[in-house]
């Protein structure tokens, strides 16, 4: 089947694996939401609440790598509708479970069948659109998709009123189904690009390139990733002091404002781009950003608290300027692995951040139900540290580089600083600029 005109593009490509990354958003943000309730009905610690909703992003980040192989050999629709079909099981286990292990279980078996909500959503915009509108889309996809995390504030505490947090699981199970079934039908096949370099994923892992942005960009987006999926929650009650209902304001606000973050990005790039300025630059500016926010945070600096926490929502979607820098970098036979190989980074890192706050959380007794500032200090202190680490590694070869460029005359400089001239000029000149696709219609 062959899509003539953009709308229809849009209509049959575009919002079906939006629809599908909704879902996917939802369920990676709705336990901040019921997590009390869990505790209650359930019986769980901190910890437990910790890992249970850490497991989505440590089965995703395990699940990337050999999704973006199926991506790449066998195209988004018939990975997408598969997997979404074991989300849809997973929630209506969920929804029956009456034990951390059975829950844990199920909540593995979403976050697997979601790994490819995003990358499937990403590969399909390649395949079917122009390479120069690939930033703009993606950040749409990620803008519709991150509407998930909007409904599972406000919406869902209004529909909890009615339901409880089981059968909110029996609609999202079913909705799930639907979804896949949908995406199965109505999107079209469409050959991947033919190969025209070897695609393996050593040429990914071997980039000096790919190692230098992925510690910045999963550390950063990981870590913003744990704090409004779990983290927010309670440090905007125990350190606050905000009730249910102020609480629920202020998640609400932060996933709209993460919302029209993701299309702010994608514009972003999309224009930044055009006039020859690489996204790498973007990235860098929303990590000094978030690591900025972050410390207004830990250092309780006199703020509205929806100000740094904003900041912290908007680095939610830095995806959109992160694999834009892969498109850069890779051609489009190596989307889906590219894309995947990042991805095992953001979501282990949120994994590891949402693991391991809760950890260290526990290591302080509750005073009245709530824990003292000093171990939210701790916890996102450690995150912080790290993502300085990460930028300093980032920034290190053009360190070297102008280090070299003020150097006395070159007679009297040593043979290895013309190496890392030589060696920084190469790494310039191996960037990869994709063909435009000009025979797609708009």
């Amino acid at each position: 089947m062959q899509i003539l005109t953009a709308s229809r593009r849009i209509a049959f490509v575009f919002l079906p694996f939006a629809a599908g990354y909704y879902l996917s958003y939802l369920f990676r943000t709705i336990n901040a939401l019921i997590a009390g309730r869990l505790s209650a009905d359930i019986g769980l610690g901190t910890a437990d609440v910790g890992l249970l909703t850490s497991v989505y992003f440590l089965v995703f980040a395990a699940a990337q790598i050999p999704v973006g192989v199926l991506l790449d050999r066998f195209g988004p629709r018939r990975v997408q509708s598969v997997l979404l079909l074991l989300a849809a099981v997973g929630a209506g286990l969920f929804a029956v479970s009456t034990s951390f292990r059975s829950l844990l279980i199920a909540r593995a078996m979403i976050g697997l069948g979601v790994a490819a909500a995003f990358t499937a959503g990403l590969k399909s915009i390649i395949l079917w659109f122009p390479s120069e509108r690939v930033a703009l889309l993606n950040g749409y996809m990620v803008m519709l998709g991150s509407l998930g995390a909007v409904t599972a504030t406000a919406p869902v505490e209004h529909l909890l009123a009615w339901i409880g947090w089981r059968q909110l699981f029996e609609i999202l199970a079913a909705a799930t189904g639907v979804t896949a079934i949908l995406i199965y039908v109505v999107v079209p096949e469409r050959p991947n690009v033919p190969s025209i370099a070897h695609a393996t994923l050593g040429s990914i892992f071997g980039d000096r390139r790919f190692w230098r942005i992925a510690p910045l960009s999963a550390t950063c987006i990981g870590s913003a990733w744990s704090l409004q999926g779990l983290w927010a929650s309670p440090w905007l009650a125990d350190v606050e002091g905000f009730d249910r209902a102020s609480l629920v304001r202020q998640l609400l606000t932060m996933s709209i404002v993460l919302s029209c973050g993701a299309w702010l990005f994608g514009t972003t790039v999309h224009y930044t781009k055009r006039r020859g300025i690489g996204a790498e630059r973007i990235l860098v500016m929303v990590a000094v950003l978030f690591v900025t926010a972050e410390l207004a945070l830990i250092l309780r600096a006199p703020l509205p608290s929806i100000v740094p926490w904003s900041v912290v929502a908007i680095v939610g979607t830095a995806t959109v300027a992160s694999f834009a820098v892969m498109a850069d970098y890779f051609p489009p036979e190596l989307a889906g692995r590219a894309n995947g190989a990042l991805n095992v980074l953001h979501f282990g890192w949120a994994f590891l951040a949402q693991f391991g706050t809760g950890l260290i959380l526990q290591q302080w007794s509750e005073d009245g139900g709530h824990r003292p500032v000093q171990a939210y200090q701790v916890a996102f202190g450690l995150n912080v540290a790290l993502q300085i680490a990460a930028l300093l590694w980032f920034a290190l070869p053009w360190a070297g580089y102008l280090a070299s460029r003020m150097r006395p005359i070159p007679v009297l400089t040593p043979a290895d600083v013309f190496d890392l001239v030589v060696s920084v000029s190469s790494y310039e000149e191996s960037l990869i600029l994709l063909p435009a696709n000009d025979d797609a219609e708009w």
